[in-house]
């Protein structure tokens, strides 16, 4: 991986933020000097797009592992990644350790865990976590189910202006949960929770950050009710932002009726009145990120009983072309889906990337949006390929891929 001193993209379609219009980009020392009409000058390279999206890269907020491969793929120039680890991430040697890898042709930007262990009880060191490196605080794959504790969180993240990255399921009522309440849950005979029990933990969540003044940012909104709280709670002012991944506007939980394991997330997919709520959102402008929940999970974990086998998905691949789909569905236009996948997510991690502008760091993708490819879960590049999308046709490519204006090979 090698930068020219300056380069020259041409020929392409600009993903701006005020929308798609034929242009380039100039790249000076990693950065974008320029965009719009660019005239070549003596001695630069030029990329010759043949109109192709010319594009941000992909900041993914809240994966669980790194795959470089598979982040090259589909896009990716920036992951936040979760605490939940081995060990876990709450000490900020481990922080420490992961804000330097991945570099240079992937930053990883790691959210410091909420609580010692991610046990939920006592405070980690995020002031110490924060000064190594941490771009969030979160907390991991379960919520923090004392009221106290979370308080105590948002109070000392406000004053380090961290953004708290929260798991909205109230686990008094997920417990061994495998399914959503519901018609097809009693029909497989799986253990299942009601949907509420998202809308509990957010309106909580957002109760304290309404209290406390922090930045709360919901990694992931998938049902109707709870949609409803995010809503009413932007509209008085309220500091909270939420995701979803492609999982929940994609598929509903007809997805479980054979008792494929691929399709066993967290949270579980839900009825398609709470999908086509999620997709509704996120027309409205209501989810403020769409991310991939990256979590490679191998046979080991997955050929099991569905309510035996683990949670979670490789989505890194996925997440660019699924999103796509709401594009051509028309729910949103080009420049509000970069948005979603980069632009708003960098901005709560606090990046200088994730647009298109003069002056941020030059992470761009060159992207043929009607590319028609399969997934297929045999290869895939990430660690593994517990893919819910598997062979199923998609549009969307990445074809080229720079990472601070060096070419990612």
């Amino acid at each position: 991986m090698s930068m020219a001193a300056s380069l020259i993209i041409t020929n392409g379609r600009l993903v701006a933020p005020d929308g798609v219009r034929e242009g380039g980009v100039r790249i000076t020392d990693g950065m974008i000097a320029e965009i719009g009409e660019i005239v070549p000058m003596s001695g630069e390279a030029n990329v010759d797009a043949r109109g192709q999206l010319i594009a941000p890269g992909l900041v993914d907020l809240g994966v669980f592992a790194i795959d470089k491969p598979a982040f090259h793929f589909g896009g990716i120039t920036r992951a936040a990644l979760m605490p939940d680890q081995s060990p876990v991430l709450d000490l900020p040697s481990r922080v420490s350790y992961i804000a330097k890898s991945g570099k240079p042709d992937l930053w990883v930007h790691p959210l410091a865990a909420a609580t010692r262990d991610l046990a939920g009880r006592e405070l980690a060191e995020i002031g110490l976590m924060k000064q190594a490196g941490a771009r969030g605080v979160a907390t991991g794959r379960r919520w923090i189910a004392d009221s106290g504790v979370m308080l105590r969180l948002m109070q000392y993240a406000a004053m380090l202006d961290l953004v708290v990255v929260s798991h909205a399921e109230d686990g008094g009522l997920t417990s061994e949960a495998a399914a959503t309440a519901g018609e097809m849950a009693t029909r497989l005979g799986l253990p299942s929770a009601p949907a509420e029990a998202e809308a509990l933990a957010v309106a909580r969540d957002i109760a304290l950050a309404e209290m406390s003044g922090a930045r709360l940012h919901l990694r992931q909104v998938t049902t109707a009710a709870a949609l409803d709280l995010v809503k009413a709670a932007k509209a008085r002012g309220t500091n909270v932002t939420v995701g979803v991944t492609p999982a929940h506007f994609m598929l509903s939980d007809l997805a479980t009726a054979d008792f494929r394991t691929f399709a066993r997330l967290s949270p579980p997919l839900r009825s398609e009145a709470d999908r086509q709520a999620v997709i509704t959102a996120i027309g409205e402008g209501v989810i403020d990120v769409i991310a991939s929940g990256h979590d490679p999970r191998g046979a080991e974990d997955k050929r099991l009983p569905f309510a035996d086998a683990e949670e979670g998905m490789a989505g890194a691949e996925t997440l660019l072309a699924m999103a796509l789909t709401l594009v051509r569905d028309d729910v949103i236009d080009m420049a509000r889906l970069f948005e979603l996948v980069a632009s708003n997510p960098a901005n709560l991690l606090g990046v200088n990337a994730g647009v298109l502008e003069q002056g941020r760091e030059a992470d761009i993708a060159l992207i043929d949006p009607e590319r028609p490819w399969i997934v297929d879960s045999r290869k895939m590049a990430a660690a593994a390929g517990n893919t819910p999308f598997d062979r199923q046709p998609a549009q969307g490519r990445v074809m080229a891929l720079y990472k601070g204006g060096a070419p990612v090979t």
